[in-house]
């Protein structure tokens, strides 16, 4: 599932007439980007939400031909939910019992997806995201297993999470800062979790992540050292386009 949904506030003036999944790197959408870096790992069946603009993205998936993807669309025109209710909206067009990757449509990055997978599979997880160790201020932590523990707000000093004294014991000044990438993958069984958990209408990823980490197995895969650009600004398209040919 490419995440696509959002009002994009911080890309105006394009976003005051487009969605920011139009939004063009050297000549190619964002959502084509990312929909043909899927396709680099043989990922070809994709969910993609829409709200603001949406008619904008169905008119490009449909004159692209999904770029040779097998596109769906998974509608919001009512109200945009975040990653957390976008997912849990589109949960009847996955296949029950298989895994799935989601990203985000502004974040473009040379990740190796099967790495990922390898990673998420060899340590049996519920759910294995990128991170790398960039500076942000939102920060997640994670103990030397790579196991999520919390989240930081280094601007506000705020800390939440199950295991902010990490499971074995020691203080959150042992747990390690991550930036989070916007690349994950998570069992099929996280649908049933965040129903049993109470998560519904408009929410965030992270918080499913924070309070499903007390009892479950959320990993964090360093990918340092990738290329990763965050085309959250009008200026950041000219860093992506030295990056991304």
């Amino acid at each position: 599932m490419i995440f696509s949904a959002g009002l994009g506030t911080r890309f105006k003036p394009w976003t005051d007439k487009h969605p920011k999944a139009l939004a063009i790197v050297n000549g190619k959408s964002l959502l084509q980007r990312n929909i043909e870096y899927l396709q680099s790992f043989e990922i070809k069946d994709i969910v993609v939400n829409v709200h603001h603009f949406p008619n904008q993205i169905e008119k490009a998936i449909e004159k692209n031909n999904g770029w040779g993807s097998n596109i769906i669309i998974s509608d919001e025109r009512n109200e945009v939910l975040e990653t957390g209710g976008g997912l849990l909206k589109a949960k009847d067009l996955f296949t029950p019992g298989e895994k799935f990757i989601t990203c985000n449509v502004d974040i473009l990055t040379n990740l190796d997806i099967s790495k990922l997978i390898n990673f998420h599979s060899a340590n049996k997880a519920l759910i294995s995201f990128a991170v790398t160790n960039r500076k942000t201020s939102r920060y997640l932590l994670f103990d030397e297993n790579n196991r999520l523990c919390g989240w930081r707000n280094t601007k506000t000093g705020e800390e939440k999470g199950p295991h902010l004294t990490s499971p074995e014991g020691r203080g959150t000044t042992s747990l390690i800062e991550k930036a989070y990438s916007c690349v994950v993958v998570f069992e099929y069984d996280i649908f049933r979790l965040m129903e049993e958990n109470n998560f519904s209408g408009k929410f965030s990823l992270i918080d499913v992540y924070l309070k499903l980490a007390a009892d479950h197995r959320i990993m964090g895969y360093d990918h340092s050292g990738d290329s990763l650009v965050d085309v959250g600004k009008p200026e950041s398209v000219a860093i992506a386009e030295s990056v991304f040919i």
